[in-house]
């Protein structure tokens, strides 16, 4: 089996391809590889193991060759994979689910507390000399402890997002298509329509998938329903928040802040954010834990073993394949 790993991931996973499969190759450099190089490197191959930076669509599949059984994505996302393309073409498509919840989940606090009591600003501040002492309106921040967090999304990470607020006494409100009767009983959670949560909510953390009904979600409209003295926190997908309106509002305090994890053009990030103090910026780091990427590493590499042996991945997104296949068989 030709074998093919986009960019260096943790050891536990590789240890997992080369006890099956010693002489896999693998990018050695620790970059994105560009889009010829990428095309070149998956001719022949029967497995993938791809990154959420790796474009999978119809031109890589056809460049790849029919004998491509598997493509494994070292994400929980799948929006860099052209779904239709792979099941048309009969290529299974994994995912890494779960995995991150709790990491991403901390991440999202973490952000949360930057933000809002301003902690990258006065660092910088302090780290430049210009901490002459105590002063009483030195970086001014919000409260945290009995503000109203508004969840945008109540699936795996939100509900944990949610969750961790017990320890601040916060009302929570989210917003999503389906109820989270768990969120409701564990903390008294309510289910409020999207526009009520962001005309009411201290902080507004978002974790929905980018879909086409959720791209630019957070818009000029939306932001300037929130409070002038709300934050908006992103650990989602990038496009779900029109970066330039973003922008925009926070030079205009039609919000008092902002922290994002994603950005709409990764790597790019909106030349307005990078000059204003009042946004928190962290370069897509929130499952960036030991643990936690090592198990992603596991979960995709075993992924795509189970895929070479002709045997259901344990994390098949496109089930119409396997199904097919099944059939044909």
């Amino acid at each position: 089996m030709k074998i093919y790993v986009t960019r260096p991931i943790p050891e536990a996973g590789l240890n997992i391809l080369r006890q099956t499969y010693p002489h896999f190759t693998m990018n050695p450099e620790d970059r994105v590889l560009t889009r010829p190089e990428l095309l070149a490197k998956v001719k022949g191959l029967d497995g993938l193991l791809s990154l959420l930076t790796d474009k999978i669509d119809g031109e890589l599949l056809d460049a790849a060759g029919p004998q491509l059984k598997i493509v494994a994505n070292h994400a929980v996302g799948f929006d860099n994979v052209d779904l239709p393309a792979a099941t048309a073409r009969g290529v299974l498509i994994t995912n890494t689910p779960g995995v991150l919840t709790e990491a991403t989940a901390d991440h999202a606090w973490a952000l949360l507390f930057a933000v809002a009591r301003r902690i990258p600003e006065s660092e910088v501040f302090l780290r430049a000399g210009k901490f002459q002492g105590w002063g009483p309106l030195m970086f001014l921040g919000g409260d945290i402890t009995g503000r109203t967090l508004g969840v945008v999304g109540a699936g795996r990470i939100g509900q944990h997002v949610a969750l961790r607020s017990r320890g601040f006494s916060m009302r929570v409100l989210y917003s999503d298509e389906v109820a989270n009767l768990n969120l409701e009983k564990e903390i008294g959670a309510r289910r409020v329509a999207f526009e009520e949560l962001l005309q009411e909510a201290d902080f507004v953390s978002l974790h929905v998938p980018l879909l086409p009904g959720t791209k630019h979600l957070i818009n000029a409209a939306a932001l300037k329903k929130m409070k002038p003295t709300a934050y908006l926190i992103n650990t989602s997908r990038g496009p779900v928040v029109d970066e330039a309106a973003l922008a925009e509002a926070l030079r205009n305090h039609v919000i008092a802040g902002a922290a994002l994890d994603v950005f709409e053009n990764e790597p790019a990030v909106h030349p307005g954010l990078l000059e204003l103090d009042n946004v928190v910026l962290t370069p897509h780091t929130a499952s960036a834990t030991i643990a936690t990427r090592s198990n992603m590493a596991s979960m995709a590499a075993n992924n795509l073993l189970a895929g070479l042996r002709g045997e259901k991945p344990p994390n098949l997104v496109n089930e119409e394949v396997w199904e097919k296949r099944r059939q044909i068989s």
